[in-house]
């Protein structure tokens, strides 16, 4: 145990919306929502998991708990033995709704493995630590903003996850409207064609181009940077709400995009334009007023 720190550690990690349109599987945006996660090296053998708010009574409180998983795997490439555990999550990130929820719990099990352990930051820096997560997750669109935060692109490189963050006008703000029922990344990825037409390729390409460029300042071109041919008509039958919802927000001029694999839905928004957007949400549905997080993951002082 001499490799550990004395005490609990606890790390904060925010919510993301992958894609963002055309960004398929690359672009990702972190936002102002968290969830809340407390390791403490316990003196007596055994793994005690505690969750709550979103997930609570439904994910496991054993091995197989994710942020557990990848605690786990953090500690194994610094080559630290895993101790007896205490895992304290306070989730403010929705399961099942698109806005990375997996993802967060993965870079708060990787982070963490890295706080417990003397020297973590150094044997298991921000490159390494986005390369396990993208492996844990199985791509990195979601996992690069959650723990670089703001506006991210990733990619693979040589068998290795990789990612750059750009910068965000200060005046984006977002509107997330989350539907009563969720949907796994599973089945809206298995809705997915294996081939797509390349003049819908090249058009993508485009619009991901320009909208790091709306993103950065010229907000006037983020509807039109927000189109997307790839993946979110060929998830309609999934979630046909949603695209219903997408097409009327986009006929008015908003720029809106399915968050992830949905089903939940992300405007991008002036501050001037948010009220009238959260004004939008179907019957049954929440819309959430949320910033761009720019921090990403954060390890908090001990209380």
């Amino acid at each position: 145990m001499d490799d550990l720190v004395p005490g609990p550690v606890t790390v904060s990690v925010p919510a993301t919306s992958a894609n963002l349109g055309p960004g398929f599987d690359t672009l990702g945006l972190a936002l102002t929502l968290r969830d809340e996660v407390t390791a403490q090296v316990l003196d007596r053998p055994g793994l005690e998991i505690e969750v709550t708010g979103p997930g609570e009574g439904q994910v496991p409180l054993d091995e197989r708990h994710l942020v557990h998983r990848a605690l786990v795997a953090g500690l194994g490439r610094v080559g630290v033995p895993v101790p007896p555990l205490r895992l304290t999550c306070r989730n403010g990130v929705p399961h099942s709704r698109g806005l990375g929820s997996s993802s967060a719990a993965i870079v708060a099990g990787v982070c963490l493995a890295r706080a417990l352990v003397h020297g973590g930051g150094q044997a298991l820096p921000d490159d390494a630590a986005l390369a396990l997560a993208g492996e844990l997750e199985g791509h990195p669109d979601n996992v690069a903003p959650a723990l670089l935060g703001g506006l991210t692109v990733a990619w693979a490189e040589d068998g290795r996850f990789r990612a750059v963050t750009l910068p965000v006008d200060p005046r984006v703000e977002t509107v997330v409207f989350l539907p009563p029922q969720g949907l796994s990344t599973e089945v809206a990825r298995g809705l997915l064609p294996s081939t797509v037409p390349h003049v819908d390729a090249a058009a993508n390409a485009g619009r991901a181009a320009l909208l790091t460029a709306a993103l950065g300042g010229r907000l006037d071109l983020l509807l039109a940077a927000t189109e997307d041919r790839l993946h979110q008509g060929y998830r309609e039958d999934a979630m046909p709400e949603s695209l219903a919802l997408l097409r009327s927000l986009r006929a008015d001029g908003v720029a809106a995009t399915i968050s992830g694999a949905g089903p939940s839905v992300l405007a991008l928004v002036e501050a001037t334009g948010r009220a009238s957007a959260l004004e939008r949400a179907p019957e049954g549905w929440r819309a959430l007023a949320l910033g761009v997080d720019r921090d990403g993951t954060r390890v908090l002082p001990t209380r």
